[in-house]
């Protein structure tokens, strides 16, 4: 049986004193290349050690009102994948009205 592999790229550029000004990514099978993005967050999950890697990076013109949209879209990102990957509803509906929570206490527009 053959398997396939793909590789996920980012690409950083940093100013003097080490702040993202650029961030670049490419993932071929999703048909992205070289795109430029303004934050991201990855994380990691480390089986041996029982613990979530992270990289969170922003570059220094990200808008503060494009952060909360951001990090409100990632939340309810996170709850949709909480349950596909656990098939919990009832948590997921919980982070699901923390979300809209956070968005309505940060003047969020749907």
């Amino acid at each position: 049986m053959s398997t396939k592999k793909t590789d996920i790229k980012i690409s950083v550029e940093l100013d003097e004193n080490q702040v993202p000004e650029k961030l670049k990514w490419s993932a071929q099978d999703g048909g992205v290349n070289n795109e430029e993005a303004k934050a991201m967050l990855l994380s990691i999950w480390d089986s041996k050690q029982k613990e979530t890697l992270r990289i969170d990076l922003w570059t220094k013109d990200m808008p503060v009102d494009e952060m909360k949209q951001f990090f409100h879209q990632t939340l309810v990102a996170m709850a949709d994948t909480f349950e596909r990957a656990t098939t919990d509803e009832k948590m997921s509906a919980t982070m699901r009205d923390f979300c809209d929570y956070f968005a309505e206490k940060l003047d969020l527009k749907a």
